[in-house]
């Protein structure tokens, strides 16, 4: 398979599992099929399973001797907030905070460590964050401000797991550690919330499919197509999770698309699509630079 092909087929089918799992814990959560504690118990430990399984297809089989305890701490973090918050959130307005919290916190953390961002990516920036405000601002429309709290911190416990994890080399074995080190304390929060806990047949194999496929072989399909995507293309093509799961919300659980949304949306979208055009046109001025004066030396050396 060459690269192209391995773009165009792994890269949908990777945007479809993550807005998969916004559609998949709506539908246990907002349904009452499992409590939220649970929920995230199970999709972690599942997840676990599926990569530890799929690491040993690979024939590497210290797969949690790999955690990085504070990536499993943001990602535990993450799994947990995303649970509880989608008791009150509809699968599209989750998927959209979520979204922003994720890139506002990747593009904090590029600003952290040096990164230089033109006039655009500021205004983008400030888009993106006053798309957040509108759609959580007090109003008939406005989602609960507990459950955006709630996303908007598994959001940002995301990005900073993304950012822990970026440079991994073996992403499957890495991942299937953290998902089994960040079993651990679900657990524990599920233990805290007991007198909460139930799960119907529904819920439970909701939970499991979020854990294994949507997220566990997921995770793989994606890591997969990063191989064939540049960073931006690959920040580019996420601007679809939330447009999917708020579509998949519509026509699958039936949620309503208020004009609220749909403004936010495309305010958000709109402001980091300006944050990562300006990036690609610094990125591609940086290499023309650094070509030109690989040129340049090559003349003075011929003449000399």
């Amino acid at each position: 398979m060459n690269e192209r092909t391995a773009a165009f087929i792994h890269t949908p089918l990777a945007l479809i599992a993550f807005a998969s799992n916004s559609l998949l814990c709506r539908k246990a959560l907002g349904g009452e099929e499992i409590d939220a504690a649970s929920f995230t118990t199970i999709r972690l430990a599942s997840g676990a399973l599926t990569l530890w399984m799929l690491s040993r297809l690979r024939s590497r089989s210290r797969s949690a001797q790999a955690m990085d305890r504070l990536a499993a701490a943001w990602l535990v973090v993450y799994a947990a907030a995303f649970s509880f918050a989608y008791v009150w959130l509809s699968a599209g307005i989750g998927a959209l905070i979520l979204f922003a919290a994720v890139q506002m916190t990747m593009i904090t953390g590029g600003i952290r460590a040096g990164e230089r961002f033109s006039l655009a990516s500021w205004t983008g920036l400030a888009l993106s964050l006053g798309g957040l405000l509108y759609l959580v601002s007090p109003g008939l429309t406005a989602p609960p401000l507990r459950g955006a709290a709630l996303m908007a911190i598994a959001g940002c416990a995301w990005g900073l797991y993304s950012l822990r994890s970026r440079s991994a080399r073996d992403s499957l074995t890495r991942t299937a550690g953290n998902f089994l080190g960040a079993t651990a304390p679900a657990l524990v929060i599920s233990l805290l919330a007991f007198r909460l806990a139930h799960a119907s047949e529904a819920g439970l194999l909701l939970a499991i499919i979020s854990g294994s496929v949507t997220s566990g072989v997921g995770y793989v399909i994606w890591y997969s197509a990063l191989r064939h995507l540049t960073s931006t293309a690959a920040a580019s093509v996420q601007l679809a999770v939330p447009v999917l799961a708020g579509l998949g919300g519509v026509v699958i659980l039936g949620e309503q698309f208020t004009f609220r949304l749909l403004i936010a949306s495309a305010v958000i979208l709109a402001g980091i699509a300006l944050v990562l055009r300006s990036r690609a046109a610094r990125t591609t001025q940086a290499r023309a630079n650094e070509r030109d004066e690989h040129s340049n030396s090559r003349d003075e050396s011929r003449s000399a």
